[in-house]
């Protein structure tokens, strides 16, 4: 009876937090496509939470994507090249660089990155009593604290990928060029890719890098709002937001994957 009423609180639990998350991510995307919500408060906040998480990660994500595209792009190129089936470049390319790795790589990136930071900030925020100064200016907590991030954070996470995607392949292919490899041609490399993009390419990316991020921002935004009392309760809850977006983004991605190769 103990193991099924430890199993019995633990479904419970999960649930319960699984609805608090849909409530927060459905009002953030219901004052989102409201114009009254995006008071200029509410813009600074998004205009800061860009910066920092998209503007400001765009030179580290792009360092990382010329690793990746020297270590994927062209070892791909090369042994290719090797046993006579180039053809295949452009297919292997799109599935492995634009479907999988850009998407997650940039998640993770801004997860690493912000997600943590997010947290935190909104944690110390809460046990120093910001969050009821800001309460007591007439401002929604909601709309100030949690909406801008949520939408920042989704946003720029889609923009990373794009960024990933586009800086991995070229640095692949000029890597390629530098060490010999034959890549028949700019224009043969670029077709080769373009002509494997289809719709559901399209559908990864949008999908693995808007739906991630939205869950990543809503997790860190309740996860540091939950802090209650001490300043110490601020590194466990970074953690845990850390945590479970990661698992949320490995999550949609195989949901995603499952649902477009079956």
């Amino acid at each position: 009876m103990n193991i099924l009423e430890a199993t019995g609180r633990w479904t419970i639990q999960r649930l319960r937090g699984i609805n608090y998350l849909a409530a927060v991510l459905g009002c953030a995307l219901f004052y989102a496509l409201r114009p009254s919500a995006w008071k200029r408060p509410v813009r600074s906040v998004f205009a800061r939470q860009v910066l920092f998480t998209g503007v400001e990660a765009a030179g580290f994500t792009s360092r990382i994507a010329i690793l990746v595209g020297v270590s994927v792009v062209v070892q791909a190129q090369l042994w290719l090249g090797k046993v006579g089936q180039t053809r295949f470049l452009g297919p292997i390319l799109v599935a492995v660089i634009i479907r999988e790795l850009g998407p997650l790589l940039a998640n993770l990136i801004v997860i690493l990155r912000s997600g943590n930071a997010i947290a935190a900030e909104l944690g110390i925020m809460k046990v120093t009593g910001e969050v009821r100064v800001v309460e007591s200016q007439g401002l929604d907590p909601f709309l100030y604290l949690v909406m801008p991030r949520v939408i920042a954070v989704s946003l720029c996470v889609f923009c990373l990928t794009v960024i990933f995607i586009v800086v991995c392949l070229v640095s692949g292919y000029i890597c390629g060029v530098l060490v010999g490899v034959k890549t028949g041609g700019t224009i043969g490399f670029l077709d080769s890719i373009a002509g494997a993009i289809g719709p559901v390419d399209v559908f990864n990316v949008v999908i693995k890098s808007l739906l991630p991020g939205f869950f990543s921002g809503a997790i860190c935004c309740i996860e540091g709002l939950s802090v209650e009392h001490a300043i110490t309760e601020v590194p466990p809850a970074s953690s845990r937001a850390v945590q479970l977006c990661v698992v949320m983004v490995f999550l949609v991605s195989a949901l995603v994957s499952l649902v477009t190769y079956v």
